[in-house]
């Protein structure tokens, strides 16, 4: 997008010198968009608004071809994803008439489940896989400015793809990085001598997710002193890769050895990405022997990787929890988020990789979509609009949190994202912004989201099968657990049982069938973690003792809570409490199977 700018045409650039003349390119961008923020705004709006004004949509809200903010401030209503259902619906079932956008939609893209327990289905049009490039393109210009040296080596990262579905209209349905990874943007991508991966595509783009991590694994093993970042997606991805090393580390290095695959790998295009590098290694099968063999696992990513520099993983927001982990296993190197994103669409960057995480702030980049913000104070209304004023994006205020607003070129007009997000500061005339939370998201360990409606209809649903034994669920709490990995989730649970001189107390497998049941109603995302990925464990029930819950808002009342507005905490992080809930557990039962991967509907 071409805005007026007299940025000097040199290497050197506001956020540094760059590396080479093609990352000053790309930094000087970021500097144009940044500091003409609002004009490309106002730009961004009228290209959408205009390239979508013969939409069912914007037809129904007589926007009557305007573009200007005015116009669309006062007649466009601020949505969820429940108010567009029946859009979505419609084009998911093959209407392919202009509802929310003028191009036609490409696929839909996956995000976390509705609180009807399934999948939201993001409209998403084909020219976002350029805007997704365009952003990834800043990321390595804007790390080279603080790590020298990245065209040296190579990076470890580990990437998977999810399963993706067809909706009855024919469109593809999947998550945003696996449309991604299969796109020719991915696939086909130039050499890049800062951007060279360890892992063959072959590998990323297969289903198996034992056979993709098998093989990623083996080739950061064989590259291991080339090595000089290693990486995820989330936190929680990169720690699943450390425990399948402690797994499979004695298949791994047979393997090496002999210089052989395992007949376990038996999708052939992985197979043939390995044959041209996979040669016997005697030297390296005793060394990975001697430093997975031991138990010891500290320090192990340095270990085995001396030359990394950093980690590459998004550990804000709920990733925060693995933070330490990850310290354990890296002996403390730097941890590096560097993009804001979601299925909706792509935000910004972090312009500070390599600051602490606690300190992580994005700057959102103002060419991606039409931005709008609304107060905290006033997000808690359900629709949130009627006579409030949202912000625009070079109007938030340093302190003031906000829910995130969008509008994008796919055709989602004024969309809740759910995000609440802090202003932290600016750069130029763009804001910054720290990740706050998800809104109303209680429990996630990985990509799953459950909310407390979510989890009250699982405990309502799991708590059917103790009512032939005279007993209810009195309270309830949750926990997720992130100790051991994968991370699970714990619910604590206070029984009644009415009647028990008959001896019939609900018995070990009867709560593991309670905690079967609560898998089966939570969403489908949940669900797929589970079955499909291995990145959740088994949902455990911790069964307390009678009158903990009690002790509990004691033990709040005594810090100062209200005895009259308290209120039992569905999910509790805060160490004495989970100290307390610990030491009060009679029994403790872990879901015996894999849940079905559709929703189970009670009633």
């Amino acid at each position: 997008m071409a805005v007026e700018t007299t940025i000097p045409t040199t290497t050197s650039t506001s956020l540094g010198p760059a590396a080479n003349e093609k990352d000053a390119e790309k930094l000087r961008f970021i500097d144009e968009m940044t500091a003409y923020a609002d004009a490309v705004q106002e730009k961004v709006l009228a290209e959408i608004l205009s390239r979508n004004a013969e939409t069912e949509y914007l037809q129904r809200y007589k926007l009557g071809g305007a573009t200007d903010r005015a116009t669309f401030k006062a007649k466009i209503p601020m949505v969820t994803y429940e108010d567009l259902q029946p859009e979505i619906q419609r084009i998911a079932n093959g209407d392919r008439s202009p509802i929310l956008s003028a191009h036609p939609i490409s696929e839909f893209l996956t995000s976390s489940g509705t609180s009807a327990g399934e999948r939201k289905l993001m409209p998403t049009i084909k020219e976002e896989l350029d805007r997704r490039q365009l952003l990834y393109s800043l990321l390595t210009p804007v790390m080279n400015l603080y790590v020298p040296g990245l065209d040296k080596g190579k990076a470890l990262y580990f990437y998977f793809v999810k399963s993706e579905t067809r909706t009855p209209g024919g469109l593809l349905a999947r998550p945003v990085l696996t449309s991604y990874y299969k796109s020719e943007h991915f696939k086909s991508r130039p050499y890049d001598p800062y951007n060279v991966i360890t892992s063959p595509t072959p590998a990323i783009l297969c289903a198996d997710s034992f056979q993709s991590m098998y093989v990623q694994m083996l080739c950061g093993l064989l590259h291991r002193l080339q090595v000089l970042r290693v990486g995820a997606v989330f936190a929680s991805g990169l720690l699943r890769a450390i425990r399948f090393l402690q797994l499979h580390w004695e298949e791994l290095a047979r393997d090496i050895a002999a210089g052989s695959l395992s007949p376990k790998i038996t999708d052939l295009s992985v197979r043939d990405s390995v044959a041209d590098i996979l040669k016997p290694d005697p030297e390296l099968a005793e060394f990975v022997r001697a430093e997975c063999s031991t138990g010891e696992w500290a320090g192990i990513i340095t270990r085995i990787w001396p030359s990394t520099k950093y980690l590459d993983v998004i550990v804000t927001g709920a990733m925060a929890q693995y933070i330490p982990t990850l310290e354990h296993y890296s002996g403390g190197l730097p941890m590096a988020c560097t993009m804001y994103a979601s299925s909706e669409c792509y935000f910004g960057l972090n312009l500070r990789p390599m600051c602490k995480p606690s300190d992580v702030s994005y700057t959102i980049m103002p060419n991606m979509a039409y931005f709008e913000f609304l107060p905290l104070e006033l997000a808690a209304t359900r629709k949130g609009d009627g006579d409030v004023q949202l912000v625009d994006l070079a109007r938030v205020e340093v302190g003031k949190e906000y829910e995130l607003v969008i509008t994008t070129y796919s055709g989602l007009c004024r969309y809740r994202v759910g995000d609440i997000l802090r202003v932290t500061g600016f750069h130029n005339a763009a804001p910054q912004f720290r990740f706050v939370r998800r809104k109303n998201v209680l429990l996630s360990i990985e990509s799953d989201k459950t909310d407390e409606a979510e989890l009250q209809k699982a405990v309502e649903s799991a708590s059917e099968l103790l009512k032939p034994y005279n007993a209810t669920v009195v309270e309830y709490t949750s926990h997720a657990f992130t100790k051991t990995i994968p991370g699970h989730y714990i619910i604590y649970w206070e029984l009644l049982v009415k009647d028990c001189s008959q001896g019939r107390t609900p018995g070990g497998e009867v709560m593991e069938r309670c905690c079967l049941a609560m898998e089966e109603a939570l969403n489908s995302v949940y669900r797929q973690s589970r079955v499909a990925d291995g990145s959740i464990g088994p949902l455990e029930i911790r069964v307390v003792r009678g009158g903990t819950f009690e002790e509990l808002m004691d033990y709040a009342i005594s810090r100062g809570a209200s005895i009259n507005q308290y209120k039992v905490p569905r999910c509790v992080n805060f160490p004495p409490i989970l100290e307390l809930l610990d030491s009060r557990v009679v029994s403790a039962h872990f879901s015996p199977a894999l849940p079905n991967r559709s929703p189970q509907r009670s009633g």
